[in-house]
């Protein structure tokens, strides 16, 4: 007999099933950036890639990353692919890979503009929590599983 369930207080087993159900829905080679929108106002995100989507995630990183793009790149590229949906509390933003990667090679950049605009958010931002003004761009943002990795390494804790 199954042992039987107890609330824990934690989400992420039923997070993750979600998850699973989510991937199921969309094509293989898509990287699924998946919010978990909570009653007290918080949220969590969650990554995941459909069958072949972590592979070729890696993929466009690699050759990103070697191309110098950085995450105005990556936002401009991100947008012309995002198929957005929700389910409940839950948002579901999907990037299909192939056309990401096509992309990443033919050498699409986003705009000086939205570099700029980005620049001058984070110069305010950084002065309003009193840290010193950046003046650069932060680098590519990642697609596959090993850049995502570092990317939730390195946030600040919720």
């Amino acid at each position: 007999m199954p042992a039987p369930l107890a609330p824990t207080g934690d989400a992420a087993p039923v997070e993750k099933a979600v998850l699973a159900g989510i991937a199921g829905g969309f094509e293989p080679e898509t990287f699924l950036w998946v919010t978990f929108h909570r009653p007290d106002g918080g949220a969590r995100s969650r990554y995941a890639w459909t069958a072949g989507g972590d592979a070729l995630g890696d993929r466009v990183d690699r050759l990103a990353t070697s191309a110098g793009c950085d995450a105005t790149d990556w936002l401009h590229i991100a947008d012309r692919h995002q198929l957005t949906s929700a389910r409940g509390r839950v948002t579901i933003w999907a990037y299909p890979l192939r056309p990401v990667l096509a992309d990443v090679r033919d050498g699409v950049r986003g705009p000086e503009e939205r570099r700029d605009g980005l620049r001058r958010v984070l110069h305010v931002a950084a002065e309003r929590t009193g840290q010193a003004p950046r003046t650069y761009t932060p680098p590519w943002l990642g697609f596959g599983p090993l850049l995502t990795a570092h990317r939730i390494r390195s946030a600040p804790p919720a």
